[in-house]
């Protein structure tokens, strides 16, 4: 892999890699392309045609697609390929070829604990700071090594206070304020980030009522959250409530939603705070005992570093953003890519400008519109010719390794082993938007680059903001979506192999 990738010359290299003729990416279909019948071809006549398959899935909406030969760069087949469609999570592929160019594969984040005026007899004279790198895979695991380390170093007491710096990449409330405001996918943003920036929130129900806790769990901890606090309410809905006071993430839950117990994830709106509570009582439990955390927003001219978590490499990271589809993950990378290409940005959508700016003058795309590197943003927009085209133009980059594979299924939903077409794609899903984007390979080996965008716009449009973590209908229609793409790439394995 890191022969593949080398931190700004990779897309030109895979455009080599792919050997396919500039003119044939240049130039897109004039029109949706139709397979032109041989007489030899009579057998291909059984293969269901685009209506059909939408008929057969009774799938409601707009579809758009479109698919090319990776060795040629013959465009197929298309259908509304030139009208922009929600990405969902398919904008991630384009957000990891943004960070892999921007700052390489073997790129890490470094976390850091910093001490101002020196350490005498074990006491540090002045501050002691937890500064975030930007690194999205931070979690309580690695605040404790940070700790253990923070003794081992000869720490024992801080005379000074205990600081706090997140402002690395830009604080924001959350990704996409139109998401409920309960939904751990939709978390804040910053240059601090600790378990995706989500708090562990368990209830069990006893003979005096509930008990609650609100936990950074791991595998290896539970310390308990001061910064984040729940109250069970005397009511049936809303079943969450969301308030900032007091300097906290202040919850209510419905005590009619509860049942006997159960837990979940919740966003944590103040990143900085979540780390620095975390990691004082992880710290105190070395002996060794911090103030309460404080934000700063600069970090001093003169400190010692005691401690460092490098995080995994870059494509590593992007592997697992890809498999797991990690929201908050996509966003920090994305900017981190921003920032080493242009600098400071004030906020997603400037720093999703950029990326389309990118993808317009490094990948060839004629219309990127992102509002976030995610694709949760509802606002986003990006045609199946441009994602295509992405996928066209860095075949042979190695990308192909770090995209998940897509399980194909039969007729009644159940994975099928050993199929004879193999996808490796992105995924996204969102309510009533479906799409598929990257790669397939026909039973004799013709690999074709594609992408399909699937909405229902007027669907869509009725839900309201507290039924989007599940609308009615929503999951039947993503899987009816996800029943078509299936079928379009069983036709074109059939039709274009050869």
């Amino acid at each position: 892999m890191e022969k593949l990738f080398s931190r700004r010359s990779f897309l030109g290299s895979a455009a080599a890699l792919g050997a396919v003729p500039g003119a044939l990416l240049a130039e897109p279909p004039t029109q949706s392309v139709r397979p032109a019948m041989r007489g030899d071809d009579l057998y291909k006549r059984a293969i269901p045609d685009v209506e059909t398959i939408i008929g057969d899935a009774r799938l409601t909406g707009d579809l758009a697609f479109a698919v090319a030969r990776t060795d040629t760069g013959e465009w197929l087949e298309c259908r509304n390929e030139q009208v922009g469609t929600p990405p969902a999570s398919v904008a991630k592929a384009l957000t990891a070829l943004y960070a892999l160019d921007a700052l390489g594969p073997e790129h890490r984040f470094e976390t850091r604990v910093l001490a101002t005026g020196g350490i005498v007899d074990g006491a540090v004279q002045g501050d002691l700071l937890l500064v975030g790198g930007g690194d999205p895979t931070l979690d309580t695991n690695a605040l404790a090594d940070m700790a253990a380390e923070l003794k081992a170093a000869g720490v024992r007491a801080v005379k000074g206070g205990f600081k706090v710096y997140e402002a690395a990449l830009p604080v924001m409330r959350q990704i996409d304020p139109e998401q409920p405001d309960h939904v751990g996918y939709n978390p804040a943003v910053s240059g601090l980030a600790l378990n995706f920036n989500r708090v562990h929130f368990e209830w069990k129900r006893g003979s005096n009522g509930y008990s609650v806790s609100m936990e950074a769990r791991s595998d290896k901890y539970r310390p308990a959250v001061v910064m984040a606090a729940m109250q069970v309410a005397d009511r049936s809905t809303p079943v969450y409530t969301y308030e900032e006071r007091g300097g906290k993430d202040q919850w209510t839950v419905a005590r009619g939603a509860l049942g006997g117990g159960g837990s979940r994830w919740l966003p944590v709106r103040k990143p900085g705070l979540y780390a620095g509570d975390v990691f004082a009582t992880l710290a105190r439990s070395q002996g060794i005992v911090l103030q309460q955390p404080e934000i700063v927003d600069s970090l001093p001219d003169a400190f010692e570093t005691l401690a460092t978590r490098r995080s995994d490499p870059l494509i590593s990271i992007l592997k697992d953003m890809l498999r797991y589809s990690n929201n908050l993950t996509a966003e920090m990378v994305g900017i981190a890519a921003t920032q080493a290409r242009i600098g400071p940005v004030e906020n997603l959508r400037a720093s999703a400008a950029a990326m389309n700016r990118w993808a317009v003058s490094e990948l060839g795309l004629t219309a990127p519109a992102l509002v976030d590197h995610s694709g949760l943003g509802d606002d986003s927009r990006i045609t199946a010719l441009d994602m295509a085209r992405a996928m066209l133009k860095v075949h042979g980059s190695g990308l192909r390794d770090i995209l998940k594979p897509f399980g194909m299924r039969d007729s009644k939903g159940r994975p099928v082993r050993d199929h004879p077409i193999a996808v490796d794609a992105k995924t996204g899903t969102l309510n009533f938007v479906s799409g598929l984007g990257g790669y397939m390979t026909a039973a004799d080996g013709t690999v074709m680059a594609f992408a399909i965008f699937a909405a229902n716009r007027e669907e869509r449009a009725k839900i309201s903001r507290e039924e989007r973590e599940g609308p009615p209908g929503a999951r039947s229609w993503n899987i009816r979506a996800k029943r078509v793409q299936q079928a379009l790439i069983e036709r074109w394995g059939a039709l274009y192999a050869g």
